[in-house]
């Protein structure tokens, strides 16, 4: 019988281009995996999403404490936002702020989806059951159009209702990098959560279709181009505008 895994092997950093590291949990399934971004400023850093929070992203991820950081949710389910509590500087949409101060398991979709089914391989001291995220009230709401800025770097903040109400994905215009969270992402996108709504989907990918990016770094699954981004936002909206597919 496999050994669960144990805190020191739980996590993986990526080094990327232009100061993204990927910080994920190679232990999940794909399909749960988020992936966790973490982006090098000059004055402060940015972390993307918090991951499941099962074990401590402060302890075991040295990079999360290397100098002042501002940790943001791209939404509020469960596999997200894990972590939020470890940092002081915590930022939401609007629309999901109460989930993030108040995460019931009902709420960030941890009951339907936190089972033992997600691990390839369960960490040390899991319980399904015993489950829960703690509260992290946010010291900042965020709006379409606000800005992360961490000095030389300036990511808007980009409005991506569907999957649910308070998605958001940041977007560098200087480099052309989107961090997308769950709104679209090389996998099967999810639409059918309590809050998902496929009308709002649908508006948001036609809304950023056009975006001039040069990479996605996605919610889940590897990082893709601008080729594959126009194909994946085309191919869902096609999905969608079919006969016989009711809105």
């Amino acid at each position: 019988m496999t050994q669960p895994i144990k805190a020191t092997d739980w996590y993986e950093t990526v080094k990327l281009g232009d100061s993204v590291t990927l910080i994920h949990e190679p232990w999940i399934t794909p399909f749960y995996r988020c992936n966790i971004w973490h982006v090098r400023g000059r004055d402060r850093d940015l972390l993307f999403d918090s991951g499941l929070g099962h074990f401590s992203l402060r302890q075991h991820v040295p990079l999360v404490t290397e100098k002042k950081l501002v940790c943001v949710a791209s939404h509020t389910h469960f596999d997200h936002i894990g972590c939020h509590h470890e940092f002081p500087h915590r930022c939401v949409h609007r629309a999901e702020a109460e989930i993030l101060a108040d995460p019931r398991n009902e709420l960030t979709v941890a009951d339907r989806y936190a089972t033992d089914e997600m691990f390839i391989v369960p960490p040390e001291g899991w319980d399904a059951s015993r489950y829960r995220i703690q509260r992290a009230t946010a010291d900042r709401i965020l709006e379409a159009g606000d800005v992360i800025d961490l000095g030389d770097r300036a990511f808007e903040v980009i409005h991506t209702p569907g999957h649910s109400p308070g998605g958001i994905a940041l977007y560098e215009k200087k480099t052309g990098i989107l961090l997308s969270g769950d709104i679209v992402y090389d996998g099967p996108l999810i639409d059918d959560a309590y809050h998902s709504d496929i009308a709002d989907y649908l508006a948001t990918l036609e809304k950023m279709r056009s975006l001039p990016v040069t990479i996605v770094h996605g919610g889940h699954f590897p990082s893709f181009g601008p080729t594959r981004y126009r194909q994946l936002i085309d191919e869902y909206l096609a999905s969608k505008r079919k006969p016989g597919c009711h809105l």
